[in-house]
């Protein structure tokens, strides 16, 4: 494939992560702050947040597995994995925490166990699909081409 096609395959893409509500302004926020004296910036702060969330949603997987729940430490959780997603643009991620932390408020146990499946999933897709962006990122510039950019 040459570099105009990976470079369509790029903005194709990105336009579906957009479209599907994967990503928001956000992501094109943290793009912009990428340049050529940081070219691995979004991967790294992106790479970060994966990291992150997979302690997160490790130990709220634990905090909802007590027999008392402690919901303010499972909303602590909640909150700082919002914020995370938040930041790096994870819209679906944000939304689902959201949800997530309304049931906190009522001490829903059952609730907030669902809310934590939903949250994973949703983390997962992000994940899944950021990884591949990435991998097309690579073979851009592994074939000589500068990576778009794209906004929502």
């Amino acid at each position: 494939m040459d570099v105009g096609q990976l470079q369509r395959r790029f903005v194709e893409y990105t336009s579906s992560l957009f479209h599907e509500g994967v990503l928001d302004a956000q992501f094109t926020q943290l793009q912009q702050l990428q340049d050529e004296s940081n070219p691995e910036f979004v991967f790294e702060v992106v790479s970060l947040f994966f990291d992150d969330s997979e302690r997160i949603l490790n130990d709220l997987t634990r905090a909802l597995d007590q027999k008392i729940v402690d919901f303010k430490n499972v909303d602590s959780h909640v909150h700082q994995l919002k914020g995370s997603s938040s930041s790096i643009g994870a819209q679906r991620v944000k939304n689902a925490c959201i949800a997530f932390r309304n049931y906190c408020e009522e001490q829903n146990t059952e609730a907030c166990l669902r809310c934590l499946q939903q949250v994973k999933q949703e983390y997962s897709l992000a994940k899944n699909k950021l990884d591949s962006l990435f991998r097309l990122e690579q073979q851009i510039v592994a074939a000589g081409g500068a990576v778009p950019m794209v906004g929502c």
